[in-house]
């Protein structure tokens, strides 16, 4: 595929059907099931990665639908550019956000991931964009 082809076209997905899943949504979720456990992203870098780098809320509203889609999408991955977990009250009940940070070994404190530099997974440069 050229280099200069948009992360959105190199995450497009098939469906069975033969069709193209172009969703903003489901891009999100293909770049959120790639953050490896016991890494953290940022909703901004989803949205650079996707060549929309103003869309962070956006993914911030997908992350919000992400416990209803299929295959599971680690929205618990996902904080904002602080590493601040903006989004913990989304996930019921209260608390699981973090519960399952720590399961994978990420440290919180006062609802901000310890050590986020170094925990920081960038999907534009992982995912080689």
């Amino acid at each position: 595929m050229p280099a200069n082809k948009k992360a959105s076209q190199k995450l497009k997905t098939v469906k069975p059907s033969g069709k193209r899943e172009e969703s903003f949504f489901e891009l999100v979720y293909e770049v959120a099931r790639q953050i490896p456990k016991g890494r953290v992203t940022s909703y901004g870098a989803i949205a650079a990665c996707l060549g929309t780098k103003l869309s962070a809320r956006m993914v911030g509203w997908a992350m919000n639908g992400a416990g209803r889609v299929k295959p599971k999408v680690p929205a618990h991955r996902v904080v904002n550019r602080l590493g601040i977990l903006s989004g913990k009250h989304h996930f019921k009940p209260a608390g699981s956000m973090e519960k399952l940070l720590k399961k994978e070994g990420i440290k919180v404190k006062n609802d901000t991931i310890v050590d986020f530099e170094k925990l920081f997974w960038d999907p534009v440069k992982e995912l080689g964009f």
